[in-house]
């Protein structure tokens, strides 16, 4: 069968490999329909792996699929449905684990497409627990999209954030993929949505997403818009995953006691911080990494309701997977590039 193998850093190539054998006890085998890329993947490809790895690589950590057979003593997925894939090889044992919170987890053996073996195959053998059942109205892609996409935000904004309607959000990248989620959920919750952009051309799309204010952050500082946007109060909540270079502007974006939850350094892992500003103001941090399978599913009936959608910017096969993520290096995207399997 297909797969796309990470066969040294910036080298992909498609090779055929061995399909997966019948599932063993609590296993199902998958075929997988669609892999959403994130910049997990760039980072992959780039060689930033943050732990020991073998090559070659299958490459993808987001995707949905189709049972295809189950294994001995599975019963929380049927053969035929679609299913999202948790992207994080979890143990399923440990107290994390045991009370939903995989994202936690203490032996987690590593993420997919990272770490491990990919789903940018066409068949793959996984635990049946990490599985999260598509609900009727949501398609490959929009199962697809629940892990990270939809998930991480969930997490970010509601378990993390504690976001509430009625407050002000800045969220920072909104062209990406997470960021037009984070528009999307933010705005339906209620609150007033703030986003930055890299490009004019940006600006209509995230304000027909539900953004009430949209900034190109090449144009304008983005600290002193927000400031005058909010009458120099600041905002409620920062939703950060860019990093470094917007690190410090989203620190004077806050209010008094406002939080900021960040999931990614896109552009750098290390800055310099203010720590009379932190503790004069009150101000709150929060690291949040990928979700619960629980916000996947609450992800997935928003999408089923018609309150979020999925946005995509460019769907490629398996032989264009070099220029989508050369466009998603240029930040080129606004929303996601999805890989189609089937």
């Amino acid at each position: 069968m297909r797969a796309l193998q990470l066969v040294e850093d910036r080298k992909l190539e498609l090779a055929d490999i061995s399909p997966p054998p019948s599932p063993e006890a609590g296993e199902v085998t998958l075929r997988i329909n669609a892999v959403a890329l994130n910049h997990i993947d760039v980072w992959g490809w780039r060689g930033m792996a943050f732990a020991k790895r073998k090559l070659p690589l299958v490459i993808g950590a987001e995707a949905s699929g189709t049972v295809e057979e189950i294994g001995p003593g599975v019963s929380n997925v049927l053969p035929g449905q679609l299913v999202s894939i948790y992207g994080a090889r979890t143990c399923g044992l440990c107290r994390h684990c045991r009370e939903g919170r995989d994202n936690l987890c203490e032996n987690v053996s590593g993420v997919h497409g990272f770490h491990l073996d990919g789903f940018a195959q066409e068949k793959i053998n996984l635990p049946a627990r990490l599985l999260v059942p598509a609900p009727p109205g949501v398609d490959a892609v929009g199962a697809a999209l629940a892990p990270v996409t939809f998930g991480t935000v969930e997490h970010m904004l509601f378990d993390n954030a504690r976001l509430e309607p009625g407050e002000t959000i800045l969220v920072q990248a909104g062209g990406s993929g997470i960021g037009t989620a984070a528009i999307q959920l933010a705005r339906k919750h209620g609150c007033t949505v703030i986003t930055t952009v890299g490009s004019d051309d940006k600006i209509e799309k995230a304000k027909a997403l539900g953004a009430d204010h949209v900034i190109n952050y090449r144009e304008d500082r983005f600290e002193g818009v927000v400031r005058k946007l909010t009458k120099k109060k600041g905002v409620d909540v920062v939703f950060e995953h860019v990093g470094a270079d917007t690190w410090a502007g989203s620190m004077l974006c806050m209010k008094r006691g406002g939080r900021l939850v960040t999931c990614g350094s896109t552009s750098g892992v290390s800055t310099q911080m203010n720590l009379m500003q932190l503790f004069q103001q009150q101000l709150r941090l929060i690291g949040s990494f990928g979700c619960r399978m629980e916000n996947m599913a609450n992800a997935m009936q928003k999408i089923a309701r018609g309150l979020v959608h999925p946005v995509i910017d460019t769907e490629v096969g398996l032989d264009d997977i070099d220029t989508a993520l050369a466009r998603m290096e240029g930040r080129q995207v606004f929303g996601k590039i999805i890989l189609r399997m089937d």
